[in-house]
């Protein structure tokens, strides 16, 4: 297709989505599937448009998905609200790393007996397999702010750092199949590519995070300074947070988590004996650059400025990503793995690794049923997959690790897209009787 070409079909695509954006609403159906059926569509199954051959384009591929994944991750950091002394942070981080951990174990060991794959291959196939997406499990995102629903929380803190959380297990199978040197008894992998790789990750996104953003709303409060250009503003902050962290071997996806969670909690510098602004009066209210630099709203405003930017950058992300998938589908082999592998994944690992995370918490029957369902594959490991092959994992273990990974990835976006809305439409009717006994 010519330039003109791309260019008339792009912008339909868009405009269409605006227009039946209200439509998709009403039914059970979930954006990302729309796009999964356009990617196979304009793929070599069937108009042969799009031709994202994996062994040629790899490189290129992944760093697609690395973009799209960041934008997700500092998305999902501006909008976890909840204080980080909360308690409600402990069911998030059990499930991003116990569970995380689980599922890596299940599925290497199925790997091994089932599969018949090299341990190195296995444990990279559990890894791989193991990241939920953020973004694709927005549906079940109740609301935000301070006090969100406790699914709809969990299962955004899950995604935002278990992408992070499965980067040392993708490194301990690419040391299993002797792609990487681990050092004598796996030092390297404990020393670097589990424990600073994780600490070091989410402190570098931390503090980047909170003295840019305490930076900006200074100067904007005491200066009127540094006003505007908020876009730069988010994306410089995802580029410094993921451009030290790889520097330093600490898990870039983990800063840029931790840079946007540390922007979102950015306090006001409220000048003495002022008072904030009263509401405005009328269709026009307050100005941008008036509450961009006023004492009491500054870090409010820089924080919603950013957010609003990054979530639309978050949807062409998503279009992007869903769309490769559906291309990529052509090549993966039918492999006869897959029609049982699958189902495992999603009705009896999932559920099973999530039992392991949530022991000991408050959690009604309904809720852990929710948890257990929905843990829904997405970019994260469409990376690792595409990461796995510009390591030079090829031949069988490249064949079984694409089909696997690409028929998981379109199942949940299917199987969760479907039943995302009645689900949530259910699980807040059962929420509103509870509160009221």
């Amino acid at each position: 297709m010519s330039v003109a070409e791309w260019s008339l079909f792009v912008g339909v695509l868009l405009i269409m989505m605006v227009l039946a954006s209200t439509l998709l609403g009403r039914l059970p159906l979930s954006s990302a599937m729309i796009y999964l059926v356009l990617g196979w569509l304009l793929g070599p199954g069937a108009m042969n448009v799009l031709r994202p051959e994996p062994f040629l384009n790899f490189d290129a591929l992944q760093k697609l998905a690395e973009v799209a994944l960041l934008i997700s991750l500092f998305a999902v950091g501006l909008r976890l609200g909840v204080p980080l002394s909360d308690r409600r942070w402990l069911l998030p981080l059990r499930l991003a790393f116990v569970s995380m951990a689980a599922m890596v174990a299940m599925i290497a060991a199925i790997g091994v007996w089932m599969l018949h794959l090299p341990l190195g291959a296995a444990v990279l196939l559990g890894a791989i397999l193991a990241p939920t997406d953020p973004v694709l499990a927005s549906g079940v995102q109740l609301d935000g702010g301070a006090h969100p629903d406790q699914i709809g929380f969990s299962l955004a803190g899950e995604g935002g750092l278990n992408d992070g959380a499965a980067f040392p297990f993708v490194m301990l199978g690419f040391g299993l199949l002797g792609l990487r040197e681990q050092g004598p008894g796996l030092v390297r992998w404990w020393g670097i590519d589990l424990i600073w790789a994780t600490v070091g990750g989410v402190a570098i996104g931390g503090v980047l995070g909170a003295a840019t953003g305490r930076l900006v709303v200074y100067l904007r409060s005491r200066h009127g300074e540094a006003v505007g250009l908020d876009v730069f503003l988010g994306l410089g902050l995802v580029g410094m947070a993921y451009g030290v962290a790889q520097l330093s071997l600490a898990s870039g996806f983990l800063a840029v988590f931790a840079a946007g969670l540390a922007l979102q909690r950015v306090r006001e510098q409220p000048k003495p004996h002022t008072r904030p602004l009263a509401a405005a009066v009328g269709a026009e209210g307050h100005s941008y650059e008036t509450l961009a630099t006023h004492s009491h709203h500054a870090s409010a405003t820089m924080r919603d400025s950013v957010q609003g930017f990054n979530e639309q950058l978050e949807k062409l992300a998503e279009l992007a990503m869903v769309l490769m998938v559906g291309a990529l589908l052509a090549y993966a082999k039918p492999l006869p793995a897959v029609w049982w592998f699958v189902p495992l994944m999603l009705l009896v690992l999932r559920p099973l690794s999530v039992v392991v995370a949530i022991a000991g918490e408050r959690l009604t029957t309904p809720q852990r049923a929710m948890i257990g369902w929905f843990g829904i594959r997405g970019v994260g490991s469409v990376f690792y997959v595409l990461l796995a092959l510009s390591q030079g994992v090829t031949g069988r273990i490249a064949d079984t690790l694409i089909s696997l990974t690409l028929w998981t990835v379109a199942a949940s976006i299917v199987a969760h897209g479907l039943t995302s809305q009645p689900l949530m439409h259910w699980y807040l009717v059962w929420r509103k009787r509870r509160l009221k006994k």
